[in-house]
């Protein structure tokens, strides 16, 4: 395979495979970071191997933990930075950029933050403004974003804040993990439109209690008040859950092709957006079973055009934007517009990439509207991924309809998973692993 270009493989009937997918990114950076702010040394098993999660792994490293990775398992031991003023690579992940500035402030070091050019227009303003309201000295350059320092003290005084946190919910996780080491605690209060990605806020605050912290959540179905008292963690020996996200292209997959895809190892009990994300995938018309081997999902052959809110798993938007483009009527996807600020802007890039192929998707200013019509790759033409794994994904789950796509810079999927390409080519010759 050709790292920058990809084609991706046409299935040639329904496609029946079992699969084992590396673990969540969201739970690996979390369990490192909760690691590395433990009172004793702690061991992550079953961890993601790819860049966002190396990224983390070196950012924990700068900022003074010892890591001894033994294959997909980590030791990871608490500890300080060797000098005075280190400087953290976020790449362009996320959790990184969010979550490492509050554990950078427990430090005696002036920590500098940078990135890729994609990083530096990615929000972060919100959370450097409720840190510093925390008792946090940053150094920017006023417009909220990479590059930035954090003048680390050792301690962070806490108390209660306010924020805007509907551009990501990582801007509330990245307080409250760090907040059991706050002088006071935190009391954090969003303040704005629906903070998407909730459950990733569910996921934080129950791997902290796990981790042995007091942590109270705000009444209702979409809280907005979170307090973490001080006190001790102690992550201790912790197993990541397989990327329930990343399964989302492989169920897809089940229902483009009327085939069926099992997922081994699927939790019972996640702390992932699990039922939300099969909820939309029978709603589109699969079916869904438990057994031995894993769960397994069955399309029917028919795609039910819907309308769903995919503001809870907003990570499946590309994919099931796809598999929406060969349903049987218009689908639309609302609750995800703070998707154009991530990678890419994932909105205007997936309308105009499925667009080119002959499709009609439109932007909303929450989300797309999708109207099925036939698909063709022109001669020459080529898939644009805008550096963004999830649009790799999104031209994967089009190609098994579409013959001839081809996906420019595949290898950036390489960013939550970097096996993708090798497993997707073994689902459509119905390899198991």
């Amino acid at each position: 395979m050709d790292s920058g270009r990809w084609r991706a493989p046409a299935a040639q009937g329904p496609v029946r495979a079992t699969l084992r997918l590396p673990g969540s990114k969201s739970i690996t950076n979390r369990a490192l970071i909760l690691a590395a702010l433990s009172d004793s040394p702690s061991v992550v098993r079953g961890l993601l191997k790819a860049r966002d999660t190396s990224l983390a792994i070196g950012a924990l490293h700068v900022l003074g933990s010892t890591i001894h990775e033994r294959g997909t398992d980590v030791d990871v031991h608490p500890g300080a930075p060797a000098g005075a003023a280190v400087r953290v690579d976020v790449g362009n992940a996320g959790t990184v950029m969010r979550f490492l500035p509050a554990v950078a402030a427990l430090t005696p070091a002036d920590v500098a933050f940078d990135g890729d050019p994609r990083a530096r227009e990615r929000p972060v303003g919100a959370l450097l403004s409720a840190l510093r309201a925390l008792g946090v000295s940053i150094e920017d350059d006023g417009r909220g974003a990479l590059p930035f320092t954090v003048h680390g003290t050792g301690s962070v005084p806490g108390g209660p804040v306010t924020l805007d946190a509907s551009g990501s919910s990582q801007l509330v996780s990245g307080l409250l993990l760090a907040a059991p080491r706050f002088t006071d605690g935190v009391e954090v209060r969003h303040s704005g439109p629906p903070v998407p990605s909730l459950p990733h806020i569910e996921m934080t605050v129950r791997m902290l209690r796990d981790a042995g912290a007091s942590v109270e959540v705000g009444a209702g179905a979409r809280p907005d008040h979170w307090v973490v008292r001080p006190g001790r963690l102690n992550l201790g020996d912790f197993t990541v859950e397989p990327d329930l996200s990343n399964a989302g292209p492989f169920l897809a997959a089940a229902l483009v092709t009327g085939g069926s895809v099992t997922i081994r190892d699927w939790p019972l009990v996640s702390l992932q957006a699990a039922d939300a994300i099969l909820d939309v995938i029978t709603a589109l018309g699969g079916s869904v079973a438990r057994g031995d081997s894993g769960l397994t999902v069955t399309g029917s052959g028919v795609i039910n055009g819907i309308d769903a809110d995919l503001r809870d798993i907003p990570e499946l938007c590309l994919p099931l934007t796809s598999v929406a483009a060969f349903a049987s009527g218009p689908s639309t996807f609302t609750g995800v517009g703070h998707t154009r600020a991530q990678e890419t802007d994932r909105l205007a890039a997936i309308a105009k990439e499925i667009n080119a192929l002959g499709g009609d998707v439109t932007e909303l200013p929450d989300g797309l509207s999708v109207t099925p019509r036939p698909l063709r790759a022109p001669a020459g033409h080529a898939f644009e991924s805008y550096d963004d794994h999830r649009m790799v994904m999104a031209g994967a789950v089009l190609g098994l309809g579409v013959p001839g796509i081809e996906v420019l810079n595949v290898a950036t999927v390489g960013k939550t998973f970097p096996d993708f390409t090798t497993l997707w080519e073994g689902l459509v010759r119905g390899d198991d692993s």
